[in-house]
């Protein structure tokens, strides 16, 4: 098939949302979105009142009809919640989860996928990380129940989720094994998920997307290649100046003065040894430029991801509160990103855009309370009694180490599934009507970003980024 040379970047949570994504597909390339934390988006959303009727319309769409009215109940408040107020919590994740949160994952994920696809024959993709393994099953079904054209799945090695496509495609139950620390040898977990029963028996056969491995090295390309369960369909292969998660440097940890990991030539990926897996692969990590687009091409990419570019454009979720301060900082020349190797509790360093009022603060960071009340990125660990537990090293020390955590883990983690949220407005408001603060990642080229301020202007579209990316090709 013919790909698109153009892969909008799958950022954060609802940074590529389904309006961004739309945007990308309209104009022939690959829009896509973020489907991390999508259960608690739409249950914010909702709440927010859902002014122009687009969530309502999208669940109305829903094939289930009772399943969608059911959300809507739960969480919908007409003209929207008084900004005072705090956001009516949505349950959290589980390995077996109940039925409320299955069917909020399902339908959230569908309601993302069927608005960016709405009113238009382009295609649209869905960003997972294989680090957040319990929610994968009921997101991959909600997205493919809506048509979702291509999966993207990085932060780990999902070799398992090929042939969980491919089951669901075929309305079979699929199961996926999941990483819990401390589990006995040849002791296993699964998530499972059964498209008939959930659906009560009424399923058709789905369109079974295309799947791209995200990869920083070529070892990981191969493995997935070669090891994996199904078909793996293309390669993205993502450098360590991408923003959002880093895959982290090979062998020994090493930091820089500033406290950043070093990368060397090991983590260099060999791209002969990717294009000889005879794949379509595009290339990552400050390709948002022309030239750099067309060097991808002679090094026989099929094109480019690009994510910084479009995270600051007027289509992207990011709050235009922060979208401005960032825009500012970088007309000024001012924007700086540090890969922060342990705020993200997955373990990946992450880059972090320093900006006053953030997170990225750190008297700020100090200073707030820590709580776990979404619980996205809980490890799972076994129990002294043999079942499953959850703990989170951003969660409150207290609780993590009662439960067997080491405090060392603790020190400067930052609450991503809180302050991710609040980066597109949808933070929670805490005691003394406070609000989560936000958080914000780019790549290490956000300076290139400057080139779309034009003079008198303080913004910038997803359409320009796109014809700019492809000036250079004649």
């Amino acid at each position: 098939m013919s790909h698109p040379m153009i892969i909008q970047g799958g950022m954060g949570v609802a940074i590529s949302g389904w309006q961004l994504a739309q945007t990308v597909s309209r104009l022939g390339q690959l829009g896509v979105v973020s489907g991390t934390a999508l259960p608690g988006i739409l249950a914010r959303r909702l709440q927010l009142g859902d002014l122009d009727g687009k969530l309502r319309n999208a669940l109305h769409n829903f094939p289930i009809p009772e399943m969608a009215r059911r959300v809507l109940d739960a969480y919908f408040v007409p003209g929207g919640k008084s900004p005072l107020d705090p956001l009516k919590p949505s349950p959290k994740p589980t390995i077996k989860p109940e039925t409320p949160f299955a069917e909020l994952a399902v339908v959230a994920s569908f309601v993302e996928v069927f608005l960016a696809k709405d009113g238009h024959g382009g295609l649209v993709g869905i960003n997972l990380l294989e680090k957040i393994q319990i929610m994968t099953l009921l997101t991959l079904f909600g997205a493919m129940l809506a048509g979702v054209d291509y999966v993207l799945m990085g932060a780990g090695i999902p070799r398992a989720i090929p042939g969980v496509l491919d089951q669901f495609a075929n309305c079979e139950p699929a199961e996926l094994k999941m990483d819990v620390e401390g589990a006995l040898p040849g002791e296993d977990f699964f998530s499972t998920f059964d498209p008939k029963s959930f659906c009560g028996g009424h399923v058709r056969r789905l369109k079974r997307p295309v799947f791209l491995g995200i990869v920083a090295s070529a070892t990981l390309a191969m493995t997935l290649a070669r090891k994996s369960n199904g078909r793996i369909d293309g390669f993205v292969v993502e450098g360590e100046t991408a923003g959002g998660h880093n895959a982290p440097p090979r062998g020994p940890l090493h930091l820089s003065a500033s406290g950043e990991p070093v990368y060397g030539p090991r983590d260099v990926p060999e791209l002969d040894k990717i294009r000889a897996l005879g794949l379509p692969f595009w290339l990552a990590g400050s390709y948002g430029q022309p030239e750099k687009l067309a060097d991808a091409l002679r090094l026989g990419a099929t094109g480019i991801q690009v994510g910084t570019a479009f995270a600051f454009c007027e289509e992207s979720g990011l709050s235009p509160e922060l979208k401005e301060q960032a825009l500012e900082l970088i007309r000024d020349g001012k924007a700086h990103v540090f890969t922060d190797p342990v705020a993200s509790p997955t373990g990946f360093p992450f880059k972090v855009l320093q900006m006053k009022g953030t997170l990225s603060d750190d008297d700020l960071y100090a200073a707030r309370k820590r709580v776990c009340d979404l619980g996205y990125l809980r490890h799972l660990y076994r129990k002294p009694d043999g079942t499953v537990g959850y703990r989170c090293p951003s969660e409150p020390v207290e609780d993590f180490v009662r439960k067997g955590g080491d405090i060392k883990e603790t020190v400067g983690r930052k609450c991503i599934c809180n302050c991710l949220p609040a980066n597109v407005g949808l933070g929670q408001i805490r005691a003394g009507n406070k609000q989560e603060l936000a958080l914000v990642t780019a790549g290490n080229d956000i300076e290139q970003v400057s080139r779309f301020l034009k003079p008198g202007r303080n913004t910038y579209t997803a359409k320009e980024v796109i014809q700019y990316l492809l000036a250079g090709l004649g």
